[in-house]
């Protein structure tokens, strides 16, 4: 059939990732630093991810395609909220972070390096959207490669809050159904959001922020941007 559907210029995209955050189909993906149309029965041809493209790589196309399969969406939906099962590393834990507990811990390593890791996992695309951890949690959303970036990452962000980290441009995951699902289905205290000052990082707050918006709540948040020498610029 012929209908109206998206076409993505490659040639213009930076590979921010923000149009596969804004597509609640999960018909967009990262393929290789670029987004791409990953199946064209995905795609319902209204349009959300067009204003998140910062660089106007995104419009419309009237062309022969396959229908918008609803049904293909749903269980696509269905089968990424299913983890937990399989992998063992899918599997669903929580750390005893008890302040006496962490004496023990400290006595026996370097200073400075006691981990603050509360949960696991932390991949945004492996945790149940209701797990108990987030019941009354202090949220972290935070890219990749914060942590490796910025020396002061455990004690600075993740001390008390439950970390998700992502990274938009090398995963084909919806992040902005996700986290609105995990914020407005929990008792979220407070977002921080950390990620790095290159433009593949922008694709994870807007995600983040579509999500907080989309949730109904009004929940305090922030932004915090890492520099690639490991310095907070923002």
């Amino acid at each position: 059939m012929i209908r109206r559907i998206i076409q993505i210029d490659e040639a213009k995209c930076n590979g921010c990732g923000a149009c596969a955050a804004a597509c609640h189909e999960g018909a967009i993906g990262m393929v290789e630093g670029k987004a791409r149309l990953l199946r064209d029965d995905y795609c319902d041809g209204l349009g959300d991810c067009l204003p998140a493209c910062p660089t106007g790589a995104i419009t419309f196309a009237e062309r022969e395609t396959a229908a918008y399969d609803a049904d293909a969406v749903a269980a696509n939906k269905k089968k990424k909220e299913q983890v937990g099962t399989g992998c063992p590393g899918h599997q669903m834990r929580l750390f005893n972070r008890e302040p006496e507990k962490e004496k023990d811990v400290q006595a026996a390593a370097p200073a400075g390096s006691v981990s603050r890791l509360a949960q696991w996992p932390v991949q945004i695309q492996l945790v149940p959207v209701n797990a108990p951890y987030f019941k009354r949690a202090r949220l972290l959303i935070a890219a990749d490669c914060t942590a490796f970036a910025y020396a002061g990452m455990h004690e600075a962000f993740m001390k008390g809050k439950v970390t998700l980290i992502g990274c938009p441009k090398l995963d084909a995951a919806d992040y902005m159904e996700k986290l609105t699902q995990i914020i407005r289905n929990n008792d979220i205290q407070s977002v921080t959001i950390v990620k790095m000052e290159v433009p593949c990082c922008c694709g994870l707050e807007a995600a983040a922020k579509s999500a907080l918006q989309n949730s109904g709540k009004f929940i305090p948040w922030q932004v915090v941007t890492i520099s690639l020498d490991g310095k907070i610029i923002e």
